[in-house]
């Protein structure tokens, strides 16, 4: 089965009414003591006066630091439904057939600073906090993460091809080790004009999203980065390249 990783989106889609967040049915349970850490940090510092500060947000955003004081209360949102932006946008899995969309149920995870793994199913409330963020007590949150996902997500990725959409400050949360290196994929977009490429970022999220979405509609599950190239080479120029013990495959956009 491929594995795809996907990072969370600044924007989020909250609620004013629906119930809050039940820790016990999220995916990989075992991350609950870790959540909890976390989000009761969140919440301590989003009410200080250096929340800001610390988030790394203006107060244009003051209803959103407030929020996270309110994370056990908070009405909670399909995960399906939380994110927004061009990635999810380009994605968009409430336009999927069913069957799609028990394959990306199952496939899809998405990395998140304040609840380390989610599935597109669960539940949990609006909140704004990025992997990038340093919170007081904890440290760095990539590294506070990174054990406990190791642990979680080296037995979901078992043999399968690891599709990485993220962004670096998420990727440095987990990076897979070992045998399952060998089937790491990393997505990078690049565009070319005139025979010079440069990278790009606002339409990498754009693409990446494509990605995803074209692995779910294919009904495929590539066996090997190889496979996995072949069948993205359908509707895009693409490279396959390794890096270390990995693989980044690249979609060449031309002007």
């Amino acid at each position: 089965m491929t594995l795809i990783l996907l990072p969370p989106s600044e924007g989020k889609s909250g609620r004013s009414r629906g119930n809050a967040v039940d820790l016990p049915s999220l995916s990989f349970p075992e991350l609950n003591p870790v959540r909890e850490s976390v989000l009761e940090t969140l919440a301590k510092v989003s009410s200080s006066e250096d929340a800001y500060g610390v988030l790394g947000v203006g107060p244009s955003l003051k209803d959103e630091v407030e929020r996270n004081t309110r994370w056990r209360t908070e009405p909670s949102v399909p995960v399906s439904e939380l994110y927004s932006g061009v990635l999810y946008d380009a994605l968009g899995y409430s336009t999927l057939p069913a069957g799609t969309k028990r394959r990306a149920n199952s496939r899809l995870l998405v990395m998140s600073a304040a609840w380390g793994a989610l599935r597109m199913g669960d539940r949990v409330p609006a909140y704004r906090l990025s992997m990038g963020t340093t919170l007081p007590g904890l440290g760095p949150l990539a590294s506070v993460w990174r054990e406990p996902l190791a642990a979680s997500l080296e037995a979901v990725a078992g043999k399968s091809v690891i599709v990485d959409c993220r962004s670096s400050t998420y990727a440095a949360a987990w990076r897979p080790s070992g045998e399952q290196a060998a089937k790491w994929v990393s997505v990078s977009v690049v565009r070319e004009r005139g025979g010079v490429r440069s990278v790009v970022s606002h339409n990498a999220k754009h693409t990446r999203g494509l990605v995803a979405r074209h692995l779910l509609e294919s009904g495929k599950d590539p066996g090997t980065p190889k496979a996995l190239h072949k069948l993205i080479s359908e509707r895009w120029n693409a490279e396959l390249e390794r890096t270390g013990a990995a693989w980044t495959l690249t979609v060449v956009e031309h002007d």
